[in-house]
C-alpha cells in the first residue's frame, strides 16, 4: 500500500528529468523511506534538505550529466559557454575601461585630473574607501575567467560574484534615488547581465560538468585580443564611442569569425552549443546597445552617433538571427541522430 509520505517523495522526484528518473526513482524512494516507521509515514513529509538535494539533482541532470541525452548534453554545454563568453567579455571590458581610464587621468589636465581623483578622496576615508573598491571589483571578472579555465570553479563563481556587486549597487542606488526612466533601466539591464551571468556558471559548471574550454585558440590570446579590439575601437573613434560601443564591435568581431569558420569548415562546426551560446550572448548586448540608443537620442545627441549606435544594433541583430538559424539547425540535426 502507498503510504502518503512515498506519494509526497515521488511528487517531489517529478523535479528530476523522466530519463533520469525512469532510471532511479524505485531506488531513490527506497533509499528515502528506509529506517521510517510504516506506521508514521502518513504523517511526515520529506525534509526541506532532501527537496534541496533533488532540486540540485535535478539542475545538474539537465545541464549535461553523464549518460544525459543529447538535448541535454547540448543545453548543458550551451549554459556552460555562455558563461564562460560572458566572463570573458565582461574580464574585457572591465579591464579596457580601467585602463582607458588610467591612462585618461595620466594624460589629463591638473584641474580635471584633480576633480577625478575628488570623487576618491573628496568625502572622507570611508567613502573613499567604498569608491576604490567599487572602482576594482569589475578586475574579478578577469580572475572569474582564469580560474574558470584552470577549473578552479567555486573561484570562479566567488570573484564573479564579487564582480557583478558593483552593478547591483548601482542598480539600487539609482532605483531608490529618483533617477530618470532609461537611467535606471540602463542599470538595471547591466546588472541583470551580470548576475545573470553569475547564475548561468553556477547552474552550467556544476560538479558533474566536464572542465571550461575555449573553441579554437587559447585563454590567454583571446581575452588580450578582445580588450585589443575593445581598446582600439573606443580609441579610434573616442567622440562616438558610448559605453556600449565596445561590447558591440566585441560581439560582431566573434560573431563574423564564427560565421566565416563555419562557412570555410562546415564539419568542424557543426556543434550547435556555440553558435546558440554566442547568440545569447548577442541578446544581452543587442539590449544594452539598444538601451544606450534610446539614451542617445534622449540625449539629443548628434545625427552620426545615432546613425552609428543604430546601425552596430542593425548588424547585432542580423548576427544573432544567422547564429540561433545556425545552431537550430544544427541541434535539430543532432536530437533526430541521436
Amino acid at each position: 500500500m502507498t503510504t502518503l509520505l512515498e506519494q509526497r517523495y515521488r511528487t517531489v522526484l517529478r523535479l528530476l528529468p523522466s530519463y533520469y528518473r525512469t532510471e532511479r526513482e524505485e531506488e531513490m524512494v527506497e533509499a528515502y523511506l528506509h529506517g521510517i516507521d510504516e506506521r508514521n509515514r502518513d504523517e511526515l513529509r520529506p525534509a526541506w534538505g532532501e527537496v534541496a538535494s533533488i532540486a540540485a539533482l535535478a539542475l545538474r541532470t539537465r545541464m549535461g550529466a553523464a549518460g544525459a541525452p543529447a538535448r541535454y548534453a547540448t543545453l548543458g554545454a550551451v549554459v556552460r559557454l555562455f558563461a564562460l563568453l560572458s566572463v570573458l567579455l565582461q574580464a574585457a571590458s572591465g579591464l579596457t575601461g580601467q585602463a582607458l581610464f588610467l591612462a585618461w587621468v595620466r594624460g589629463a589636465p591638473a584641474r580635471d585630473r584633480e576633480m577625478v581623483l575628488m570623487g576618491f578622496t573628496g568625502h572622507g576615508a570611508p567613502a573613499g574607501l567604498y569608491e576604490v573598491v567599487r572602482w576594482l571589483l569589475p578586475l574579478a571578472w578577469t580572475v572569474a575567467y582564469l580560474a574558470l579555465l584552470r577549473d578552479h570553479r567555486r573561484t570562479a563563481f566567488a570573484f564573479a560574484a564579487l564582480a557583478a556587486l558593483p552593478g547591483l549597487a548601482s542598480a539600487t542606488q539609482y532605483l531608490g534615488g529618483g533617477q530618470d526612466a532609461l537611467v535606471v533601466s540602463f542599470s538595471l539591464t547591466a546588472a541583470v547581465f551580470s548576475w545573470l551571468t553569475v547564475l548561468a556558471l553556477c547552474c552550467g559548471f556544476h560538479r558533474d560538468a566536464p572542465p571550461a574550454r575555449l573553441p579554437l585558440s587559447s585563454p590567454g590570446l583571446v581575452l588580450l585580443g578582445t580588450c585589443v579590439l575593445m581598446g582600439a575601437s573606443t580609441v579610434v573613434w573616442p567622440g562616438g564611442a558610448d559605453p556600449e560601443w565596445a561590447g558591440g564591435a566585441a560581439f560582431i568581431a566573434a560573431a563574423a569569425a564564427w560565421l566565416i569558420a563555419r562557412f570555410r569548415s562546415p564539419r568542424h562546426t557543426r556543434d550547435p552549443a556555440l553558435p546558440l551560446a554566442l547568440a545569447a550572448l548577442g541578446l544581452a548586448v543587442l539590449v544594452e546597445r539598444t538601451l544606450g540608443l534610446a539614451f542617445l537620442a534622449d540625449a539629443h545627441a548628434p545625427g552620426f552617433l545615432l546613425t552609428a549606435a543604430a546601425v552596430q544594433a542593425g548588424v547585432i541583430t542580423a548576427l544573432a538571427a544567422a547564429l540561433t538559424t545556425t545552431g537550430t539547425r544544427g541541434l535539430t540535426a543532432r536530437w533526430r541522430t541521436g
